[in-house]
């Protein structure tokens, strides 16, 4: 990724940059420019496939090639790690995608069946969509923006 910043770092310094339609990217400095800074991040091949499926999906938005259909805007959450809790009392740890104040898209060891319903967080909803990499779960409230990501990656807290 190359940034611009008013400072550069040093070479193989770390960085992670907090981008609203990427989430956390993490990475450590490989060339430093006059103006910024270019890093090579720092992912797993899964995690490199959400990131490029991400990058593709803004390009489609952002070029009018389709359109973003979404009611409400995602927010990808600074930290997307949570916790799942099954009707079963199953509680297993996810991976938060994206978030909305209607739903979230979530990453998990398992696949509920569309139609279960779980917390995510704190969060109760229902399973609505299956996707390559995980699920939608679409909320039985709407929430609040504000504190939502606290609720659904906080819990406890």
């Amino acid at each position: 990724m190359t940034l611009f910043a008013p400072v550069t770092g040093d070479i193989g310094g770390r960085v992670i940059a907090h981008c609203d339609v990427f989430g956390k990217l993490d990475g450590a400095v490989t060339r430093v420019l006059d103006r910024g800074f270019v890093a090579r991040i720092t992912a797993s091949d899964s995690e490199r496939r959400k990131l490029a499926a991400r990058i593709e999906g803004y390009e489609k938005i952002k070029n009018y090639d389709i359109l973003d259909r979404r009611i409400h805007k995602r927010i990808i959450p600074i930290d997307p790690r949570s916790t799942l809790l099954l009707g079963d009392g199953k509680r297993m740890e996810c991976f938060v995608i994206d978030i909305s104040t209607s739903g979230a898209a979530v990453s998990a060891d398992t696949q509920p069946e569309i139609g279960t319903p779980l917390a995510v967080g704190a969060v109760v909803g229902r399973v609505v969509r299956h996707f390559d990499d995980g699920f939608a779960v679409q909320f039985v409230q709407e929430q609040d923006i504000d504190g939502l990501e606290h609720k659904l990656i906080n819990p406890s807290t």
